[in-house]
């Protein structure tokens, strides 16, 4: 099959011939029809995720057909319509009991525990567990585009950050994730505020939802403007980005007893951000982690998106070819575009 594959961390990545994969007994193998393309991919192909391991074919936002299952999958077969979160549990360990499947004590991640969907071919394992089954109206760009940054995005909301309608919501950054969490906020009946460097992205979220919005680069002082916007603070922030800097205000523009939700992955020199603790304490704020979603949860998000509530289409910007991707990989770092760029051409 063809996939795009790096030998070192670092350096450019190439379409190369690499043989087709196999399922395991408690997996399969779907046909890639979709591909998301998304920042963890660039961390794990700089190197920043210890579950790399070379060479490597990255991808983890996919949506595709059933070609192929092992011995032991009972609910799923040839031709089935399918995507995946982006951190597949095993089904038999106290967390996936527990039904966190998120955070499983033995998680299978495509494209970083394994190879991964910048392929015509990916393996899954644990298919009974983690496969999402697709409605036929429901295109695979979109479906791929689920993956990752909107999964995510809903359990921050949802789940995580236990939003209510009326309350005011920052979003750090206005990606695909920070778009997701606008839209999937506003869907929720909360007021949205939407923080990002460039007017573009901006205007953007507006029309996501955002009744507000924030230039950081020309906000001297962006935790100011979030508590003067909303007269005392944000009841819930998310940090949609990763960096020292958008983690640090989206607690700080918190009113009290607020909620902080961490999205944005937090790796390389930036693992270890500075918090303000003493706010934290005595405000009592939550701070929380959002890291995926269980396959089980995605039944109320598709319901929502089946009803028109959401339409996560909007975020879909550009459809490349699979010899496009390692270039737009590599320009990963370069925050540029709108949406979510989706590989569809294989």
């Amino acid at each position: 099959m063809k996939a795009v594959l790096f030998e070192q961390f670092g350096q450019p990545p190439r379409v190369q011939n690499v043989p087709d994969p196999t399922p395991s007994a408690e997996g399969v193998v779907i046909k890639v029809e979709a591909t998301g393309l998304c920042r963890s991919d660039w961390h794990g192909w700089m190197g920043h995720d210890p579950d790399v391991v070379l060479p490597h074919v990255p991808g983890h936002e996919l949506a595709g057909t059933v070609l192929a299952t092992g011995r032991q999958v009972t609910r799923w077969k040839k031709g089935d319509r399918v995507t995946v979160p982006f951190v597949g549990g095993c089904g038999h360990c106290h967390e996936c009991h527990s039904g966190n499947h998120q955070v499983c004590e033995q998680q299978f991640q495509p494209g970083f525990t394994a190879w991964g969907s910048f392929a015509e071919y990916v393996a899954v394992d644990y298919a009974d567990t983690n496969l999402v089954a697709l409605p036929d109206e429901l295109d695979f760009a979109t479906a791929a585009s689920l993956g990752c940054r909107f999964v995510t995005s809903f359990r921050a909301i949802v789940d995580q950050g236990r939003v209510k309608p009326g309350e005011w919501v920052a979003v750090h950054g206005c990606g695909g994730v920070g778009l997701s969490a606008i839209m999937i906020a506003s869907a929720m009946g909360a007021n949205v505020i939407a923080i990002d460097l460039t007017d573009e992205k901006l205007a953007f979220a507006r029309t996501m939802g955002a009744v507000a919005t924030v230039n950081a680069r020309e906000s001297a002082d962006v935790v100011g403007a979030v508590k003067e916007i909303t007269k005392g603070g944000a009841h819930v922030s998310i940090d949609a980005l990763g960096h020292p800097a958008t983690c640090f205000n989206s607690i700080a523009n918190l009113r009290r007893r607020g909620r902080h939700v961490q999205v944005g992955l937090m790796v390389g020199e930036h693992a270890r951000a500075q918090v303000p603790m003493a706010q934290i304490i005595a405000h009592e704020l939550e701070v929380y982690g959002s890291h995926g979603m269980q396959a089980f949860r995605y039944q109320d998000m598709m319901a929502m998106i089946r009803t028109g509530k959401l339409a996560p289409q909007k975020l879909v910007g550009q459809h490349i070819g699979l010899d496009d991707a390692p270039a737009a990989l590599m320009a990963m770092d370069r925050f540029e575009g709108l949406g979510i760029s989706v590989i569809t051409r294989f």
